[in-house]
């Protein structure tokens, strides 16, 4: 029985994945924000006779003191972690700052990524075929890094914030990859493309009618999640790997320089400890 960690658990493709390895007899936990959708992920375990497999976290990913309360909660809980999976988004076409001063999106797209990963990977270690799938951005070359302005505080812009989201994770697969030599876990960066899940957000009029046109021709959930499937259940050999809908990714492309990506491992720890 394998246990998996879902970040963005309660809805999307976290949600079918959640529900895809209780149905194969694995124990999943999931991380959302909102009570409600965890108690409908306990009853709809119920449902399938994994009640006791099924374990919902309630936290506000955004915010480092919640990671790091997770973290904890799930050292405490579970000796070891077969796959986490990050999922966690949330679109905003209005720029907001956490009560712990990060931009919203910098803060759950990226910083929440960069914490769960680093602060779970010795459970990870502790598993026999150990993955993490970070489903970001991989080979969507709009947007780009403000390296000055990590925080947007200048001219923000909803997609420009959440295309920045992706190429941070880009480089968080290669620092993942390039600080930690020799061990186990394998990274995958995951981009399963449109899937006709929702998108969770807060829009725009001009942004919702393009979401909703976005949606008319978003593929169903059950073959987005068919790469990350592969995924969790046949981890690559390679310490790191991308996928763009089910494409490996040249990681020789510039959106993974190494050089970019301990550049930004440093500028994180500074701000994590500033």
């Amino acid at each position: 029985m394998k246990t998996l960690v879902v970040s963005g658990g309660t809805s999307g493709i976290g949600e079918a994945l959640a529900h895809t390895y209780l149905k194969r007899g694995d124990q999943v936990v999931v991380i959302g924000p909102h009570p409600e959708k965890g108690r409908i992920f306990l009853a709809a375990a119920e449902d399938l006779g994994a009640g006791e497999r099924a374990f919902f976290l309630p936290a506000d990913l955004s915010l480092v003191s919640e990671n790091k309360r997770i973290i904890e909660d799930i050292r405490e809980n579970f000796p070891a972690v077969d796959a986490l999976v990050l999922c966690a988004r949330f679109f905003r076409s209005s720029r907001r700052v956490t009560s712990e001063g990060f931009e919203h999106n910098f803060a759950l797209y990226y910083l929440s990524r960069f914490l769960l990963g680093d602060g779970l990977l010795d459970l990870l270690e502790k598993a026999p075929d150990p993955v993490i799938v970070n489903v970001a951005g991989p080979g969507v070359e709009a947007g780009q890094i403000h390296w000055d302005d990590l925080g947007l505080e200048r001219g923000y812009d909803g997609w420009g914030a959440m295309f920045q989201g992706g190429k941070l994770n880009n480089l968080l697969g290669v620092s993942f990859s390039l600080q930690r030599p020799g061990h186990r876990t394998r990274y995958v960066l995951d981009f399963p493309g449109g899937t006709a899940t929702g998108f969770a957000g807060e829009f725009d009029p001009a942004t919702a009618a393009h979401v909703k046109e976005m949606l008319r021709f978003a593929k169903p959930v059950e073959a987005g999640i068919t790469p990350i499937v592969a995924a969790i259940d046949s981890p690559p050999a390679e310490p790191l790997s991308a996928f763009f809908e089910g494409r490996r990714l040249d990681l020789r492309h510039h959106s993974f320089d190494p050089e970019d990506a301990r550049r930004l491992d440093a500028v994180t720890r500074e701000l994590l400890t500033g």
